[in-house]
């Protein structure tokens, strides 16, 4: 059961900063120093001095976080709220697949639990790096500066007709993402709304779509400070299962082949996929379907190919100790079949990108292969989003990078203080 509550946040003043658009950033892990650079640019008081902190003269970052985050309260730049509030969130976007859509969600602190049937849910493997990173900011600055994404089942959707009458009226903030996404973020207040939302969303059980390492350091961290109090809570941006502006978009992979390895790839893949020549670059990301289909392209031959799994014979085979959904996962073929079986990558070499890169958009994944930086491609599919629950309820975590979900939410709409 999701115990989930409104937050007494902690967010900008927005007559401070100019508003919430210049001083907002997408998720830390997306961002390289250039973009950091360029959104500090944008304002002195941009949300990755805090949540991607760089220190001078060689100081502990995460110290010079909590005392920017300190000096930010004690000026007004940042203020909390007096009375606990849920935020609804709206955000247009047109995705990679170029179709319109509307997202909507809400902000909310939830209480951090073990993971297990009925609570909370991963679906990706994790890596410690980011974890430890995460649980040193968090120490320092005792805040969640950036939520989890996670969904719920609320076939109703009665959550968020509860916070719809809300959104009648102009929102708290509005800000566009680079990729042309707009936010829309109101503060909800009212008991009678709150109420409705948390009955929606009590019995459903939590799957963490973004933020996993984000929610492994809220358990260390609660179990650090130990008793009970706020620290035992998590932001998370929740959103129904049903909603119809959720998608999931699909990741691909990019290899780079020693010369002593391009036959064995040529002969798993002529072993295991029939093969098609396809008449064009943009028919090689495959449709969402039953069958299970790769696109192939490499930098020698620079033919594009369709390879349609021949027999689940050989993935029951490489797979036999997984559950039948992960078993039907492309990303998880691949893996084992190809990047395991073929090119005899281990697990830390998956982890750390030796070999391996990654590419959500298909014209970049092309162009890298075209250009000879990665030796080949291989393109997956979207990946269901009921196939994604299915292998969480089979207490399985999906490959790296097996699901993208778009678009991000952005870090700096508002922060969840832990003390």
């Amino acid at each position: 059961m999701a115990d989930v509550q409104p937050l007494l946040a902690l967010h900008y003043a927005l007559d401070q900063t100019g508003g919430l658009q210049p001083v907002i950033a997408p998720p830390y892990d997306v961002i390289d120093g250039e973009g950091r650079a360029a959104l500090k640019a944008q304002s002195p008081y941009n949300v990755v001095e805090i949540d991607l902190p760089v220190a001078s003269d060689g100081d502990d970052p995460y110290q010079h976080a909590a005392a920017v985050l300190a000096g930010w309260r004690e000026q007004g730049i940042v203020v909390q709220d007096e009375a606990p509030a849920i935020w609804a969130l709206e955000q247009d976007y047109v995705g990679p697949d170029g179709r319109s859509r509307t997202r909507r969600g809400f902000l909310a602190r939830v209480r951090v639990e073990e993971y297990g049937p009925g609570r909370i849910r991963p679906h990706e493997r994790t890596h410690p790096g980011p974890r430890e990173d995460r649980l040193r900011l968090t120490r320092a600055t005792r805040a969640n500066l950036s939520p989890i994404f996670a969904l719920f089942s609320d076939p109703d959707r009665r959550a968020w007709a509860a916070l719809a009458p809300a959104t009648a009226r102009s929102p708290w903030a509005q800000t566009t993402d680079p990729d042309g996404t707009v936010n829309r973020l109101w503060r909800v207040q009212d008991p009678d709304a709150i109420a409705a939302v948390q009955d929606a969303a009590r019995e459903a059980e939590l799957l963490i779509a973004d933020g996993h390492h984000r929610y492994e350091t809220a358990r260390v961290y609660a179990e650090e400070v130990g008793g009970e109090g706020p620290h035992r809570y998590v932001l998370m941006c929740l959103v129904a299962l049903e909603d119809p502006g959720l998608t999931v978009f699909p990741t691909h992979r990019l290899l780079r082949v020693a010369p002593e390895k391009q036959r064995a790839l040529a002969d798993a893949i002529e072993r295991d996929f029939e093969l098609a020549a396809l008449g064009s670059d943009d028919e090689l990301p495959p449709p969402e379907n039953e069958q299970l289909q790769l696109g192939y392209i490499d930098s020698y031959h620079k033919q594009p190919y369709r390879l349609t799994l021949k027999n689940q014979a050989a993935v029951e085979a490489a797979l036999a100790d997984r559950s039948e959904p992960y078993r039907h996962l492309d990303t998880a073929v691949t893996e084992a079949l190809l990047l395991k079986g073929a090119l005899d990558m281990t697990d830390e070499q998956i982890d750390h990108l030796d070999g391996l890169g990654y590419a959500r958009d298909d014209a970049q994944a092309i162009a890298l292969v075209r250009s000879g930086e990665y030796d080949a491609a291989l393109f997956m599919a979207p990946t269901p989003v009921r196939r994604v629950q299915d292998v969480a309820a089979s207490g399985e975590n999906m490959p790296p990078k097996s699901t993208y979900f778009f678009p991000k939410v952005p870090t700096g709409l508002v922060f969840n203080p832990l003390a």
